[in-house]
Formats: C-alpha cells, structure tokens, sequence
C-alpha cells in the first residue's frame, strides 16, 4: 500500500521530502504534485521503476518520458542545447512547459525517443518538486498521471490514493494542482512545434520561434 504524505501546498515539510527522496533513491515510484499536474516520478537510473509507469500509463517505447530537472545546467548534460533553445528556455522556465530536445550522449538510451532521440525536459515551478530535486541532488524521471482509461489526469491526493494505492508507493498529497498538463514544444526541429497546448501560455513560444 502506498505511504500518504501529506505535504503543505507552499512549505512543505523537510522532513516528508526527505522521505519522499528515500523511497525514490530505493527504488520507488511516486505520484507527486506540479505547477500543471500531478506526475509520477522515479529514480533515472531505474528501469524497473520505468516499466511500472509503462504499464500504469500503457504506454510504447515510443512514449516521451520527461526528466525534471531543478536547472538550465542540469538540462544541458542531458539535451543538446543550441543558443536560440538555450534563450527560449531561459524565458520559459521554470514553468508549465515541456520541451523536446535531441538527447546527449551521456543520456541512457532507455530515457530517449527509441526513433528520434529525442528526451523531455522541463524544470516545473511548484514548491514540492523544487525541493524533492533539491534533496536528490539530481534530476528525477516523469510523467503525467494520466491513466489510459482516463480523460484527463487525477488531481487530488484522495483520487490517487483509491485509484493506485497498490501500484505505487508514495503519495505526495501537495493540494489540488488541476488537471490542464503542460505546454509542449519539439525544440528538435527548426521552426519548433507546438505539440499540445496545455497551461503555460504560447506567447513567449510564439515571439521566440518567428
């Protein structure tokens, strides 16, 4: 059964991060809140961990996972990063935006776009994963808790609990975060694409990209 941590939505406490930090580091996978929605996140270096997202979400090889990262200077060890995306970023984030990226190659080939080589990143401005990462002290995988036979993500720490309290093994209950995912943008082609339109607003994409 999956550990509640009951977080405060503007200070979370130290000491329920760092718990939520050791069930990570241990392996563990964990539903947490963001500046769009909730996500799950588990360790990069762990495959198995990955493949329970695969199938709580049902998702191919082909699906976009997302690497958050807590800086612009963690971004780069993991995507190829030209001026004009480093500027594009730069006024971005942190923010409700995912951007696609070719992937370096100090990037695991399990984390990248199995045809396009590609990776998300995104560098979210909520409380609660900024200081997860801070306690990581490295990026932490995602995605979006939007379950397969669902419209839209779940969105409060009760939901998650009575839908996937044996599949997972901690619940950061940070508040209701709604339901509206990222903005996502390919950064991987020139001009960039927008892929969905989620919450973060297009017209700093849009002034950027002409």
């Amino acid at each position: 059964m999956a550990e509640y941590l009951a977080l405060h939505p503007v200070d979370p406490q130290p000491r329920l991060i760092r718990r939520a930090a050791e069930v990570v580091r241990g392996g563990g996978l964990i539903a947490y809140p963001t500046d769009s929605c909730y996500a799950l996140g588990w360790h990069l270096g762990d495959k198995h961990a990955q493949e329970r997202v695969r199938r709580i979400r049902q998702a191919d090889r082909h699906h976009h996972f997302t690497l958050v990262c807590a800086s612009l200077a963690e971004v780069g060890r993991f995507a190829r990063l030209e001026t004009w995306q480093f500027r594009m970023l730069r006024a971005c984030l942190p923010g409700p935006y995912t951007f696609l990226l070719r992937a370096t190659r100090e990037t695991p080939r399990r984390l990248q776009h199995e045809r396009r080589r590609t990776i998300g990143v995104r560098i979210p401005d909520h409380p609660v994963p900024r200081l997860l990462l801070a306690e990581l002290g490295e990026p932490l995988m995602s995605s979006t808790l939007l379950l397969a036979e669902d419209e839209r993500p779940l969105t409060s720490g009760s939901e998650i609990q009575a839908r996937l309290e044996h599949a997972i093994d901690a619940i950061l209950d940070g508040g209701d975060c709604g339901i509206e995912p990222t903005t996502v943008i390919d950064l991987s082609v020139t001009p960039p694409v927008i892929v969905r339109k989620g919450r973060g607003a297009l017209g700093p994409i849009i002034g950027r990209a002409l």
